[in-house]
């Protein structure tokens, strides 16, 4: 039984009741709307913490969807799950995946951001400044890049770009 059959969380629910009308008005193959259907299971798992089936549903739907567009979305919140869980590597690499198919993911360039300046941040506490700058800078260029795509957003990176000299104009 799909998960949305079961989820007895009153947002989740509506949502699927919605969701299933749009696939019945919008024309769409089956194979999109069966992948639809494990991407949006993948969100309800994601929601309350079942990562695993999460990702299973995610990889299903990636198995199904063929619009580059779509596959972004699937690919950026497999990211978000390996953020989750600590595997960094994994999700800065699945965060270039879904910008290689949707450049327009602020969202994906913030978390890759947040990741290089943790990153830059252990560097510091291991004594080594030359790489925690680098790191630094690549948190940057991550964050000029989603508030070039969302300029009112990421007031707090903006305030750090500032504060270290690393602003543009």
């Amino acid at each position: 039984m799909p998960r949305s059959q079961i989820n007895g969380n009153f947002i989740d629910k509506t949502f699927s009741i919605v969701a299933n009308i749009l696939l019945r008005i919008i024309p769409t193959t089956s194979g999109e709307k069966e992948a639809f259907t494990y991407y949006r299971d993948g969100m309800s798992a994601q929601s309350e913490g079942n990562y695993a089936e999460a990702l299973q549903n995610y990889y299903e739907a990636m198995r199904l969807e063929i619009d580059p567009y779509d596959r972004s979305y699937i690919l950026y919140n497999i990211g978000l799950i390996h953020t989750s869980n600590g595997e960094h590597t994994k999700a800065l690499e699945y965060y270039f995946r879904a910008l290689e198919r949707n450049p327009f993911l602020p969202q994906a360039f913030n978390n890759m951001a947040v990741i290089c300046h943790y990153r830059g941040e252990q560097a510091i506490r291991q004594g080594d400044s030359e790489i925690a700058e680098a790191w630094f800078d690549q948190a940057a260029e991550y964050w000029k890049q989603a508030i070039a795509l969302t300029p009112g957003n990421y007031i707090e990176a903006q305030n750090w770009l500032k504060i270290t000299g690393r602003f543009f104009e």
